[in-house]
């Protein structure tokens, strides 16, 4: 095999990155290198781009150390008896590379995952010795999330928490019979198990900083996972209440779901069609509305069809009020933050300025509006000074109503 320069590597390793989506960069502490001490900022507007709560944009260079595999998992394009072009970095040229893009001003920080080589914790070591050598040797202070391998000795998995504003260890399925199908090497309590071991020593740091300032900081942004969608059977039902699970017992800040995409040469176990992208939208709100919105798992889950599915044209928040309209209207000059989050079109925000105005006057269906994208989605849901829904809200037809038009894509649209 030729030897491939670091241009080539990069080309081949940072598209190899691209399946995985949990390299969101919100919830670091904050470091910056002002004062001349250090380089690099976990903060500022900055080649992977992820966003903080505040919408602002993180540059992250987001690759693999290696696509090279010893595991044979189905749905993986890495996978060992894949047919694709191998590359590998040493843990110098991830180094570089990082520093390179920095001072370039094209990134703010890093994004690192890798298939396996050799074993578990050798390929851990390798991760690891990146993420040392960019805080301890080059003072770099960017962000640095850092995915670790389950099988590697918790050691290991906790020295990259000491270096890594994140770690995140990837689920993969929302089911273990899922993930003995088409991933028979891996094992899910390992898994967990990994996630465990993570999750408490992120406590404990926090713990020992309360009592000494002088102690290690780990992953200050915690622990994230990623679950694959559409390649096995699993139901929106099933991977609601899984995510919910995995929020419980691991207090992780994000679950991140990736919709399966068919891959070359791909085994015969697997869906010949990826699913529709509006499966994955949909999930991702109903993470939000059990996160942000006080929804309960089981109250998700009941917005799914009878086959365990959240509707694709309906949001599930619109899905729940629409099967459970014995709780609306709501009063938006009386109702409590509760209510008022359960009412569809109304997000965090608008419920928000809704609170605060409504202290000093009668809240009008005008104000509302102003509030809300659309305020025909939330007029039958809601009662205000000058508007009352009436039978709107328990008419046989507002699912219809509600339901936004398909649009008739054009064949020769520019």
């Amino acid at each position: 095999m030729s030897r491939l320069d670091v241009q080539q590597k990069l080309h081949i390793l940072a598209d190899a990155a691209k399946y995985d989506a949990s390299c969101a960069s919100s919830g670091t502490s904050k470091r910056d290198s002002r004062g001349g001490k250090g380089l690099g900022s976990t903060e500022g507007m900055g080649i992977c781009h992820a966003y903080a709560p505040d919408g602002r944009c993180i540059s992250l260079l987001k690759i693999l150390l290696t696509n090279s595999c010893i595991f044979d998992c189905h749905y993986c394009i890495n996978r060992k008896s894949s047919n694709v072009r191998r590359a590998r970095f040493t843990a110098d040229e991830v180094v570089q590379l990082t520093l390179a893009f920095y001072r370039r001003n094209y990134i703010e920080g890093l994004f690192l995952s890798s298939g396996i080589i050799r074993s578990s914790n050798y390929t851990m070591e390798q991760i690891v010795e990146v993420a040392r050598s960019l805080r301890e040797d080059h003072d770099f202070r960017g962000y640095i999330h850092l995915k670790t391998i389950p099988d590697a000795d918790p050691e290991l998995v906790r020295k990259a928490g000491l270096h890594a504003d994140r770690v995140s260890i990837n689920i993969e399925l929302p089911t273990e019979g899922g993930l003995k199908r088409l991933a028979p090497e891996k094992d899910g309590a390992r898994i967990e198990g990994a996630m465990k071991h993570v999750a408490a020593s992120i406590e404990e740091a926090k713990d020992a900083r309360k009592h000494f300032k002088s102690a290690p900081n780990m992953a200050p942004a915690g622990q994230s996972t990623q679950m694959i969608v559409g390649a096995d059977s699993a139901t929106d039902r099933d991977i609601v209440a899984r995510a919910s699970g995995l929020y419980d017992r691991f207090r992780l800040r994000r679950v991140y779901y990736s919709a399966f995409s068919p891959i070359p040469d791909s085994s015969a176990v697997l869906p010949l069609q990826r699913p529709p992208l509006m499966r994955e939208h949909r999930l991702y709100q109903s993470d939000w509305l059990m996160r942000f919105y006080g929804f309960k798992p089981k109250e998700v889950m009941d917005a799914a069809d009878p086959g365990g599915m959240l509707p694709l044209d309906l949001d599930p928040k619109l899905a729940w009020a629409l099967k459970f309209r014995d709780s609306f209207p709501v009063d938006v000059n009386r109702a409590p933050r509760e209510q008022l989050l359960r009412v569809p079109g109304l997000g965090v925000k608008a419920v928000n300025r809704l609170i605060a105005s409504r202290r000093w006057r009668r809240l009008r269906l005008d104000d509302v509006g102003r509030l809300t994208v659309s305020i025909a989605k939330v007029r039958p849901f809601i009662i205000a000074e000058d508007w009352r829904p009436g039978a709107l809200t328990d008419a046989a037809d507002l699912r219809q109503r509600l339901t936004p038009p398909s649009k008739q894509l054009e064949l020769f649209a520019g």
